[in-house]
């Protein structure tokens, strides 16, 4: 449901691709399998779930990048239908996309400055000299010394690149970001001056965030309410705290119960999953966690939907819906 706050809502979102290899029949792969979710001005709404999941797909029709195959985007009172990625006009500086790898998203033929300047000469924001003074601006926002204009990418670290990446997706002044995996190939130390940067640019600018991610820790870090996906599907969503604190859906469950635990702590109870992710295109019919959930039943053959069990609290699961 849409409130005052929602500055992007997606709703019954689906990315479907047919795969054909002859002289096999064509195959459907359902990447998003009926997405709906809003994401509140200023927040961090973290996804997370395994390599597969869609959480990715989300994250590049969020950003106008991928068009849906079904369903329709709202992005501050503006509604996009399904397969709409042209004439977006302003909503597209608004919307801004941070990549996973900062080295393969950046051209290495180019200056740092000449990389952040671009999208406003794009945008015909400015004459040149403004838009270098803009780019020695955010280059000192990011922590980084304007003399880093005249570098290019390879003469730069795994953490500096990254800090460009983002500055890079700062230049337009967007409202907001989605962010794919931003420290996911960074060693542990420098992923937390990108976090802790990331935060203090929210704080500052005013931004929102999708953050999309596979590592738990990242995600209870930097996140304010949480979507666990599964095989295209949103399997629950709840505040940051209260998911890691009791996560209700099986999978969820399971995900938490892999966080190392702290020292002095004991095991974290979970169901064991067994068995393998099953193959996007031939999904179990029904809930598609069945074939390795050890609690499924009778009743798992249809699709549980996603309901609100609590208040901000939302659990795909007959476990759960078949009370309600």
């Amino acid at each position: 449901m849409r409130s005052d706050d929602t500055i992007l809502e997606l709703r019954n979102i689906r990315k479907s691709y047919t795969l054909r290899r002859w002289p096999a029949p064509a195959e459907t792969l359902r990447a998003v399998d009926g997405v709906s979710l809003s994401v509140r001005r200023g927040e961090t709404l973290g996804v997370v779930g395994e390599s597969g999941c869609g959480k990715s797909t989300v994250g590049q029709i969020a950003s106008l990048m991928l068009p849906a195959t079904a369903g329709s985007l709202t992005f501050k009172g503006v509604t996009l239908p399904a397969g709409r990625v042209t004439n977006r006009g302003r909503l597209r500086t608004q919307i801004q996309y941070v990549f996973q790898d900062p080295y393969s998203s950046l051209n290495p033929r180019f200056t740092i400055g000449r990389l952040l300047e671009d999208p406003l000469a794009i945008q015909r924001a400015g004459g040149r000299r403004e838009r270098r003074q803009q780019v020695e601006l955010m280059l000192e926002r990011i922590g980084l010394d304007p003399s880093f204009a005249k570098r290019y990418p390879h003469e730069l670290s795994g953490g500096q690149r990254q800090r460009i990446g983002i500055a890079r997706a700062l230049m337009l002044e967007p409202e907001f970001l989605v962010l794919d995996e931003p420290v996911s190939a960074l060693d542990v130390s420098v992923q937390a001056q990108i976090l802790n940067l990331l935060k203090e640019l929210q704080q500052e600018l005013a931004l929102t965030y999708l953050f999309i991610s596979h590592d738990l820790n990242v995600v209870h870090y930097v996140s304010d309410r949480v979507a666990v996906m599964y095989l295209g599907r949103i399997v629950e969503l709840a505040d940051v705290h209260a998911l890691y604190a009791e996560p209700l859906h099986p999978y969820t469950q399971a995900l938490v119960a892999s966080i190392p635990a702290e020292p002095g702590s004991g095991p974290r109870e979970a169901p064991v999953v067994e068995g393998e992710l099953p193959d996007a295109r031939r999904l179990p019919e029904g809930c598609a966690f069945r074939t390795r959930c050890p609690y499924a039943h009778e009743r798992c053959g249809r699709t549980p939907e996603l309901i609100e069990i609590r208040p901000g609290r939302q659990v795909a699961c007959h476990l759960w819906t078949a009370f309600q």
